[in-house]
C-alpha cells in the first residue's frame, strides 16, 4: 500500500490531538517520525493524541531538558526532543542510535537538527501557524514512498 502524502488544517489544540490519535493506527512498529514546525506549533499536542491512539496513556510532555521520555507500552514509544542537539557528538551522547531497533516507534520534536541521521523511510511532519491564531497545517511526508513511486 502506497501511502501519500497529505496536508490537514487543524483548528485547535484538541483537533490536532485528535489527528495523531487517528494517524497512530496506521503507523507501525519501527516508524520513525520526524516534526518540525516552531515554538508552540502544537508537535507535542500531536505526540500526546498519537500516544493514545497506541493505547498508551503516559503522561506526554516534550522532553527538552530530558532529551528523551521513554513512555513503555506496546509497541515501544520514545519521544525525542532534539532542540540542543547540533553536532554529531551531542546526538551520539543521546543514545538516539540505540533506539532504533525496529520495534519501536521513535516520535523526534525538531528533528531538522538530526535530519542527516535519519532512516530513509522516516515519516516527516510539519506543523506551521495557518491563517487564524489556532490554526495549525499539519504536512505529512512519506519521502521514501516518493522514492519507489518513482522508481516503478
Amino acid at each position: 500500500m502506497m501511502r501519500k502524502n497529505f496536508r490537514f488544517i487543524s483548528h485547535s489544540e484538541a483537533e490536532t490531538g485528535k489527528f495523531g490519535y487517528t494517524m497512530a493506527k496506521d503507523i507501525p512498529e519501527g516508524s520513525v517520525l520526524a516534526f518540525t514546525g516552531g515554538m508552540g506549533m502544537g508537535k507535542t499536542a500531536f505526540i500526546r493524541g498519537f500516544a493514545e491512539g497506541k493505547g498508551n496513556n503516559s503522561d506526554v510532555s516534550s522532553p527538552t531538558f530530558a532529551l528523551v521520555h521513554d513512555y513503555g507500552g506496546s509497541p515501544h514509544l520514545y519521544h525525542f526532543d532534539m532542540y540542543r542537539v547540533s553536532t554529531w557528538e551531542d546526538l551520539y551522547s543521546t543514545g538516539f542510535f540505540d533506539y532504533l531497533d525496529g520495534k519501536s516507534i521513535l516520535l523526534i520534536e525538531w528533528s531538522e537538527n538530526i535530519e542527516a541521521a535519519l532512516p530513509e523511510d522516516t515519516i516527516f511532519i510539519d506543523i506551521a501557524a495557518g491563517g487564524e491564531e489556532t490554526e495549525r497545517i499539519i504536512t505529512v511526508r512519506f519521502p521514501a514512498e516518493e522514492k519507489k513511486g518513482e522508481a516503478e
